[in-house]
Protein backbone atom coordinates (compact mmCIF):
# COMPACT_ATOMS: atom_id res chain seq x y z
CA UNK A 1 0.00 0.00 0.00
CA UNK A 2 1.38 3.39 -0.99
CA UNK A 3 1.79 6.47 1.15
CA UNK A 4 0.47 9.98 0.84
CA UNK A 5 3.40 12.35 0.34
CA UNK A 6 3.68 16.11 0.62
CA UNK A 7 6.41 18.16 -1.05
CA UNK A 8 6.78 21.61 0.51
CA UNK A 9 8.50 24.14 -1.75
CA UNK A 10 8.90 24.19 -5.53
CA UNK A 11 12.28 25.86 -5.88
CA UNK A 12 15.29 24.06 -7.36
CA UNK A 13 15.30 21.34 -4.68
CA UNK A 14 11.52 20.90 -4.60
CA UNK A 15 11.41 20.38 -8.37
CA UNK A 16 14.25 17.87 -8.08
CA UNK A 17 12.37 15.97 -5.34
CA UNK A 18 9.34 15.63 -7.63
CA UNK A 19 11.52 14.36 -10.47
CA UNK A 20 13.24 11.80 -8.25
CA UNK A 21 9.99 10.52 -6.72
CA UNK A 22 8.81 9.79 -10.26
CA UNK A 23 12.13 8.36 -11.48
CA UNK A 24 12.45 5.97 -8.54
CA UNK A 25 8.75 5.02 -8.67
CA UNK A 26 8.25 5.96 -5.05
CA UNK A 27 5.12 4.11 -3.83
CA UNK A 28 2.93 7.18 -3.30
CA UNK A 29 -0.83 6.92 -3.59
CA UNK A 30 -0.99 10.70 -3.73
CA UNK A 31 1.52 13.55 -3.90
CA UNK A 32 0.44 16.97 -2.67
CA UNK A 33 2.59 20.04 -3.33
CA UNK A 34 2.63 23.10 -1.09
CA UNK A 35 4.15 26.55 -1.63
CA UNK A 36 3.46 30.13 -0.58
CA UNK A 37 0.84 30.59 -3.31
CA UNK A 38 -1.44 28.21 -5.17
CA UNK A 39 -0.77 27.68 -8.87
CA UNK A 40 -0.10 25.04 -11.50
CA UNK A 41 3.39 23.99 -12.56
CA UNK A 42 4.54 21.96 -15.55
CA UNK A 43 7.21 19.33 -15.06
CA UNK A 44 8.24 16.70 -17.61
CA UNK A 45 5.01 17.18 -19.58
CA UNK A 46 2.90 16.70 -16.47
CA UNK A 47 0.80 19.32 -14.72
CA UNK A 48 0.95 19.55 -10.93
CA UNK A 49 -1.41 21.54 -8.73
CA UNK A 50 0.37 23.54 -6.03
CA UNK A 51 -1.61 24.33 -2.88
CA UNK A 52 -1.12 27.45 -0.79
CA UNK A 53 0.45 26.28 2.45
CA UNK A 54 -1.35 28.95 4.47
CA UNK A 55 -4.56 26.99 3.99
CA UNK A 56 -3.03 24.44 6.38
CA UNK A 57 -4.98 21.39 5.31
CA UNK A 58 -2.42 18.71 6.19
CA UNK A 59 -4.70 15.73 6.85
CA UNK A 60 -3.87 12.21 5.66
CA UNK A 61 -0.22 12.87 4.86
CA UNK A 62 2.29 10.16 5.82
CA UNK A 63 5.58 11.76 4.75
CA UNK A 64 6.27 15.48 4.24
CA UNK A 65 9.42 16.43 2.32
CA UNK A 66 10.41 20.02 3.00
CA UNK A 67 12.64 21.31 0.20
CA UNK A 68 14.24 23.93 2.45
CA UNK A 69 16.19 27.07 1.59
CA UNK A 70 19.76 27.58 2.73
CA UNK A 71 20.58 30.86 4.42
CA UNK A 72 17.14 31.70 5.77
CA UNK A 73 14.51 30.36 8.11
CA UNK A 74 12.71 27.57 6.29
CA UNK A 75 9.01 26.80 6.07
CA UNK A 76 9.66 23.86 8.37
CA UNK A 77 10.04 26.21 11.35
CA UNK A 78 6.47 27.38 10.84
CA UNK A 79 4.78 24.26 9.51
CA UNK A 80 6.69 21.07 10.36
CA UNK A 81 5.02 20.62 13.75
CA UNK A 82 1.60 20.96 12.13
CA UNK A 83 2.34 18.07 9.76
CA UNK A 84 3.71 16.03 12.66
CA UNK A 85 0.59 16.70 14.76
CA UNK A 86 -1.47 15.25 11.90
CA UNK A 87 0.62 12.06 11.95
CA UNK A 88 3.21 12.74 9.24
CA UNK A 89 6.96 12.21 9.43
CA UNK A 90 8.77 15.35 8.24
CA UNK A 91 12.06 15.12 6.32
CA UNK A 92 13.53 18.62 6.33
CA UNK A 93 16.20 19.84 3.92
CA UNK A 94 16.61 23.16 5.74
CA UNK A 95 19.22 23.99 8.33
CA UNK A 96 16.96 24.84 11.25
CA UNK A 97 16.72 21.45 13.00
CA UNK A 98 19.93 19.70 11.95
CA UNK A 99 21.83 20.13 15.20
CA UNK A 100 18.93 19.62 17.59
CA UNK A 101 19.71 16.74 19.90
CA UNK A 102 16.47 14.82 19.38
CA UNK A 103 16.48 15.15 15.56
CA UNK A 104 18.35 12.50 13.54
CA UNK A 105 20.69 13.97 10.92
CA UNK A 106 20.81 11.27 8.28
CA UNK A 107 22.80 10.23 5.23
CA UNK A 108 21.49 6.71 4.47
CA UNK A 109 24.82 5.37 3.19
CA UNK A 110 26.41 6.33 6.50
CA UNK A 111 23.91 6.26 9.38
CA UNK A 112 20.50 5.03 8.22
CA UNK A 113 20.16 3.24 11.57
CA UNK A 114 19.33 6.66 13.06
CA UNK A 115 16.14 6.98 10.99
CA UNK A 116 14.08 4.82 13.35
CA UNK A 117 14.88 7.12 16.29
CA UNK A 118 12.89 10.02 14.85
CA UNK A 119 10.16 11.78 16.82
CA UNK A 120 8.36 12.84 13.67
CA UNK A 121 11.25 14.88 12.27
CA UNK A 122 14.39 13.85 10.35
CA UNK A 123 16.94 16.36 9.10
CA UNK A 124 18.74 16.31 5.76
CA UNK A 125 22.34 17.59 6.07
CA UNK A 126 23.85 20.40 4.05
CA UNK A 127 24.82 19.47 0.47
CA UNK A 128 28.53 20.04 1.12
CA UNK A 129 28.48 17.81 4.18
CA UNK A 130 26.55 14.99 2.49
CA UNK A 131 29.06 14.73 -0.32
CA UNK A 132 32.03 14.58 2.04
CA UNK A 133 30.61 12.13 4.59
CA UNK A 134 29.60 9.73 1.80
CA UNK A 135 33.10 9.99 0.30
CA UNK A 136 34.78 9.20 3.63
CA UNK A 137 32.04 7.10 5.23
CA UNK A 138 33.51 3.63 4.79
CA UNK A 139 37.02 4.90 5.43
CA UNK A 140 35.79 6.23 8.76
CA UNK A 141 34.10 2.93 9.61
CA UNK A 142 37.14 0.83 8.66
CA UNK A 143 40.08 2.95 9.80
CA UNK A 144 38.70 5.87 11.83
CA UNK A 145 39.47 9.52 11.12
CA UNK A 146 41.63 11.89 13.14
CA UNK A 147 41.56 14.88 10.80
CA UNK A 148 39.68 16.26 7.79
CA UNK A 149 40.58 19.43 5.87
CA UNK A 150 38.20 20.18 3.04
CA UNK A 151 38.01 22.88 0.38
CA UNK A 152 34.72 23.02 -1.53
CA UNK A 153 34.14 24.58 -4.95
CA UNK A 154 30.38 25.02 -4.95
CA UNK A 155 27.92 25.47 -7.79
CA UNK A 156 25.60 28.47 -7.85
CA UNK A 157 22.47 26.28 -7.73
CA UNK A 158 23.39 25.56 -4.11
CA UNK A 159 22.11 29.05 -3.38
CA UNK A 160 18.81 28.38 -5.14
CA UNK A 161 17.32 28.98 -8.55
CA UNK A 162 17.88 32.75 -8.41
CA UNK A 163 21.60 32.28 -7.75
CA UNK A 164 22.00 30.04 -10.79
CA UNK A 165 20.06 32.58 -12.84
CA UNK A 166 22.43 35.30 -11.62
CA UNK A 167 25.39 33.39 -13.05
CA UNK A 168 23.64 33.19 -16.42
CA UNK A 169 22.60 36.85 -16.39
CA UNK A 170 26.03 38.13 -15.35
CA UNK A 171 27.85 35.98 -17.91
CA UNK A 172 25.53 37.03 -20.73
CA UNK A 173 25.82 40.69 -19.73
CA UNK A 174 29.62 40.65 -19.63
CA UNK A 175 30.03 38.77 -22.92
CA UNK A 176 27.66 41.13 -24.74
CA UNK A 177 29.39 44.20 -23.32
CA UNK A 178 32.86 42.95 -24.29
CA UNK A 179 32.38 41.41 -27.73
CA UNK A 180 35.30 43.30 -29.25
CA UNK A 181 37.67 43.13 -26.29
CA UNK A 182 40.37 40.62 -25.49
CA UNK A 183 39.58 40.45 -21.76
CA UNK A 184 36.30 40.41 -19.92
CA UNK A 185 35.72 43.35 -17.62
CA UNK A 186 34.08 43.55 -14.25
CA UNK A 187 30.46 44.49 -13.86
CA UNK A 188 30.06 48.04 -12.57
CA UNK A 189 29.72 48.00 -8.80
CA UNK A 190 26.46 49.93 -8.86
CA UNK A 191 24.93 47.29 -11.18
CA UNK A 192 22.22 49.65 -12.32
CA UNK A 193 21.44 47.50 -15.34
CA UNK A 194 21.70 44.00 -13.88
CA UNK A 195 20.30 42.26 -10.83
CA UNK A 196 22.23 39.55 -9.02
CA UNK A 197 21.84 37.35 -5.95
CA UNK A 198 25.51 37.79 -5.10
CA UNK A 199 27.16 40.70 -3.32
CA UNK A 200 30.22 40.11 -5.50
CA UNK A 201 30.41 39.26 -9.18
CA UNK A 202 30.17 35.48 -9.70
CA UNK A 203 30.75 35.34 -13.48
CA UNK A 204 34.42 34.59 -14.29
CA UNK A 205 35.19 34.80 -10.57
CA UNK A 206 35.46 32.81 -7.33
CA UNK A 207 33.92 34.04 -4.07
CA UNK A 208 35.50 32.65 -0.87
CA UNK A 209 32.37 33.21 1.21
CA UNK A 210 29.14 31.23 1.56
CA UNK A 211 27.09 32.50 4.49
CA UNK A 212 27.99 35.05 7.12
CA UNK A 213 31.21 35.07 9.14
CA UNK A 214 31.42 33.97 12.77
CA UNK A 215 33.80 35.41 15.37
CA UNK A 216 36.54 32.98 14.33
CA UNK A 217 36.38 34.04 10.68
CA UNK A 218 34.63 30.90 9.42
CA UNK A 219 31.48 31.21 7.31
CA UNK A 220 28.17 29.56 8.08
CA UNK A 221 28.74 26.98 5.35
CA UNK A 222 32.14 26.05 6.77
CA UNK A 223 30.76 25.70 10.28
CA UNK A 224 27.99 23.44 8.99
CA UNK A 225 30.57 21.04 7.57
CA UNK A 226 32.28 20.82 10.95
CA UNK A 227 29.21 20.49 13.16
CA UNK A 228 27.18 18.22 10.88
CA UNK A 229 30.06 15.83 10.19
CA UNK A 230 30.66 15.42 13.92
CA UNK A 231 26.99 14.60 14.45
CA UNK A 232 26.64 12.20 11.50
CA UNK A 233 29.79 10.26 12.36
CA UNK A 234 28.98 10.45 16.08
CA UNK A 235 32.51 11.60 16.87
CA UNK A 236 33.34 15.11 18.06
CA UNK A 237 37.05 14.34 18.37
CA UNK A 238 37.73 14.46 14.63
CA UNK A 239 39.66 17.64 13.80
CA UNK A 240 37.75 19.26 10.93
CA UNK A 241 38.40 22.48 9.06
CA UNK A 242 36.93 23.77 5.81
CA UNK A 243 37.02 26.56 3.24
CA UNK A 244 33.90 26.92 1.08
CA UNK A 245 34.07 28.80 -2.22
CA UNK A 246 31.32 29.71 -4.68
CA UNK A 247 32.43 29.28 -8.28
CA UNK A 248 30.78 30.00 -11.67
CA UNK A 249 29.31 26.53 -12.20
CA UNK A 250 25.58 25.86 -12.44
CA UNK A 251 25.33 22.37 -10.94
CA UNK A 252 27.56 19.93 -9.01
CA UNK A 253 29.91 20.71 -6.15
CA UNK A 254 33.58 19.73 -6.18
CA UNK A 255 35.61 19.05 -3.05
CA UNK A 256 39.29 18.63 -2.33
CA UNK A 257 39.49 16.50 0.82
CA UNK A 258 42.55 15.92 2.99
CA UNK A 259 42.16 13.27 5.70
CA UNK A 260 44.20 11.42 8.27
CA UNK A 261 43.12 7.97 9.41
CA UNK A 262 43.28 6.81 13.03
CA UNK A 263 44.57 3.38 12.11
CA UNK A 264 47.48 2.57 9.85
CA UNK A 265 46.50 1.99 6.22
CA UNK A 266 47.76 2.40 2.66
CA UNK A 267 46.49 3.26 -0.79
CA UNK A 268 45.60 -0.30 -1.76
CA UNK A 269 43.48 -0.81 1.33
CA UNK A 270 41.74 2.53 0.80
CA UNK A 271 41.06 1.72 -2.86
CA UNK A 272 39.47 -1.58 -1.87
CA UNK A 273 37.22 0.19 0.64
CA UNK A 274 36.22 2.94 -1.80
CA UNK A 275 35.43 0.44 -4.55
CA UNK A 276 33.02 -1.24 -2.15
CA UNK A 277 31.46 1.93 -0.73
CA UNK A 278 27.71 2.42 -1.19
CA UNK A 279 26.78 5.48 -3.23
CA UNK A 280 30.32 5.96 -4.51
CA UNK A 281 31.96 5.62 -7.92
CA UNK A 282 35.73 5.52 -7.53
CA UNK A 283 38.16 6.40 -10.33
CA UNK A 284 41.25 4.29 -9.61
CA UNK A 285 43.51 5.91 -12.23
CA UNK A 286 44.65 9.32 -10.99
CA UNK A 287 44.85 10.68 -14.54
CA UNK A 288 41.20 9.72 -15.14
CA UNK A 289 39.42 11.94 -12.63
CA UNK A 290 35.70 12.80 -12.27
CA UNK A 291 34.43 16.25 -13.21
CA UNK A 292 31.53 18.36 -12.00
CA UNK A 293 29.95 18.29 -15.46
CA UNK A 294 30.00 14.50 -15.46
CA UNK A 295 28.20 14.31 -12.12
CA UNK A 296 25.26 16.50 -13.14
CA UNK A 297 22.02 14.54 -13.13
CA UNK A 298 23.65 11.52 -11.49
CA UNK A 299 22.99 10.00 -8.07
CA UNK A 300 26.47 8.95 -6.96
CA UNK A 301 29.39 10.73 -5.33
CA UNK A 302 32.31 10.42 -7.75
CA UNK A 303 35.82 10.11 -6.31
CA UNK A 304 39.31 10.24 -7.78
CA UNK A 305 42.89 11.47 -7.39
CA UNK A 306 43.45 9.44 -4.23
CA UNK A 307 47.06 9.92 -3.15
CA UNK A 308 49.33 9.88 -0.10
CA UNK A 309 50.68 12.91 1.68
CA UNK A 310 54.40 12.01 1.61
CA UNK A 311 55.12 14.21 4.63
CA UNK A 312 52.58 12.64 7.02
CA UNK A 313 51.78 9.03 7.91
CA UNK A 314 48.25 7.77 7.20
CA UNK A 315 47.37 11.06 5.51
CA UNK A 316 45.77 11.28 2.06
CA UNK A 317 44.14 13.52 -0.52
CA UNK A 318 40.88 12.76 -2.35
CA UNK A 319 38.84 14.58 -5.01
CA UNK A 320 35.02 14.37 -4.91
CA UNK A 321 32.24 15.65 -7.19
CA UNK A 322 28.48 15.25 -6.86
CA UNK A 323 25.25 16.81 -8.08
CA UNK A 324 24.38 19.13 -5.20
CA UNK A 325 20.67 19.20 -6.07
CA UNK A 326 20.38 15.42 -6.18
CA UNK A 327 22.57 13.59 -3.67
CA UNK A 328 23.28 16.88 -1.92
CA UNK A 329 19.59 17.52 -1.25
CA UNK A 330 16.61 15.94 -3.02
CA UNK A 331 17.87 12.38 -3.50
CA UNK A 332 19.11 12.10 0.07
CA UNK A 333 15.67 13.16 1.34
CA UNK A 334 13.89 10.63 -0.89
CA UNK A 335 16.32 7.89 0.21
CA UNK A 336 15.42 8.65 3.82
CA UNK A 337 11.73 8.34 2.90
CA UNK A 338 12.40 5.00 1.17
CA UNK A 339 14.11 3.74 4.32
CA UNK A 340 11.13 4.88 6.39
CA UNK A 341 8.96 2.50 4.38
Amino acid sequence: MGKNVAVVGVGAVGIEILKILKEREFPADKIRIFARTSREIELDNQTYQVEAIDEENFDNIDIALFAGTEGEKGASVQYAHKFIEKGAVVIDNGKDFRLQENVPLVVPEVNKDKISFNQGLIANPNCTTIQMVVALGQIFKNFGLDKIIMTSLQATSGGGRSSAQSLWDETKYIVEKNKDKKYFSQINKDRDDIKSSFANQIAFNAIPQIGGFNQDGFTGEEQKVIDETHKIYGNNKIEISATCIRIPVFTSHSESIYFKTSQSTDLEQLKKVLNGSEGVVFFDDCSNYPLALGAEGKDSVYLGRLRCDPSQENSFWLWAVSDNLRKGAALNAVQIAENLL
